[in-house]
């Protein structure tokens, strides 16, 4: 049989999810709703509302883990806050049991709670952003295969690459390579139709006209395969016309150290690579803050629930456009990325340790 403090501990665990599922719910339906309308409104009659709806189902995900930090910061204060409202709280801590075991009952779902954050960025939310982009484009534009906005470029050295097509399956079309010398003389060109893309960033061309400057004069072959390495990898290839927040963890990583190796600037994906790898401790410091915020007991008597969810979307606001200046201002100094993206987690973990030593327990 469970002892008392056991019995507490998960009764505090499942409000605390409780109050995660309730905001989640609000907000995604909110969010949700929102994302149906606009989209609803670009598609000019192209696709019909139940392909605005699947792809409003597909992409929500992605925007519900953006907030992640928030959904924990609001269903942290409704759940404790619910509890201290009609003095369960009040009983619990009469019962003996120490603000540790309280911090202890939060920590564990808490716990499960940011795992869960760093595998949905990394095997959940980027598929299905992609499957819900890739079915978007292909009712948009008539299914074709064309990127848009005058498809992708790429340098790597002296070398410039153009993507312009992507068929079904990733594989690239329509692929068109320039490379210079030192002096900026163009040195070789070539097109090919498609390419099969390897693991090692090796591109099989396919169909291959190539025009090559010898002696001073461009001489034209023509291949059916050329090799070529250094390129795009299969897991970058999806990613390449969507926001950087699609992608996931590893290919975020794996495809800044590609551009700096090749002299590209990478500091927006390490930035965003940086601030995913790290939301899932802002989420457990979210927690920690809401703690003092929502469970002060005896301070029910001089504020009101509301109060206290007011609170929690005044720091979840203030979170955001802080976070916001920090990383603007990182990039334009050039500041240390890891160190940018970790400043505002440090900065809730260290109000939240001032509140937890001054919370009435």
């Amino acid at each position: 049989m469970d002892d008392p403090p056991m019995i507490l501990e998960r009764y505090i665990a499942n409000n605390l999810v409780k109050g995660w599922l309730l905001v989640l719910l609000v907000l995604g339906s909110v969010f949700g709703l929102i994302g149906f309308v606009q989209e609803l409104d670009h598609t000019r009659f192209d696709y019909n509302a139940l392909a605005v709806g699947r792809y409003t189902l597909f992409s929500l995900p992605q925007q519900l883990v953006s907030l992640a930090p928030v959904i924990a910061l609001l269903g942290s204060i409704v759940a404790l806050a619910s509890l201290d409202r009609f003095n369960e709280l009040t009983i619990i801590s009469c019962t003996g049991f120490s603000r540790a075991r309280l911090l202890l009952a939060i920590a564990l779902p808490t716990l499960i709670f940011m795992a869960l954050l760093w595998l949905s960025m990394e095997y959940v939310t980027p598929p299905m952003q992609q499957s819900a982009e890739a079915e978007r484009h292909a009712l948009r534009y008539r299914n074709q295969v064309r990127i848009p906005d005058g498809g992708v470029w790429s340098k790597s050295g002296n070398r410039y690459i153009h993507l312009d097509k992507m068929h079904q399956g990733g594989i690239p079309g329509d692929i068109d390579l320039f490379e210079f010398d030192e002096s900026g003389q163009l040195t070789r060109a070539l097109r090919a139709e498609t390419a099969r893309v390897s693991k090692d960033r090796t591109w099989l061309f396919q169909n291959v006209r190539e025009k090559r400057l010898v002696e001073g004069q461009l001489v034209t072959r023509s291949y059916p395969e050329l090799t070529i390495g250094n390129l795009w990898s299969p897991d970058e290839l999806p990613t390449l016309t969507l926001d950087s927040d699609s992608m996931r963890l590893s290919v975020l990583h794996n495809y800044s150290q590609y551009r700096a190796d090749n002299g590209q600037p990478n500091e927006k994906y390490l930035n965003t690579f940086w601030q995913k790898l790290l939301m899932p401790l802002t989420v457990g410091a979210m927690v920690l803050l809401a703690t003092p915020i929502s469970a002060n007991l005896g301070a029910r008597r001089d504020r009101s629930f509301g109060v206290d969810i007011a609170m929690g979307a005044l720091v979840g606001i203030l979170f955001y456009l802080g976070t916001q200046i920090v990383f603007a201002l990182g990039q334009l100094l050039g500041l240390n990325i890891p160190l940018v993206a970790l400043a505002p987690t440090l900065v809730i973990l260290l109000c939240a340790a001032v509140l937890l030593r001054r919370m009435r327990w």
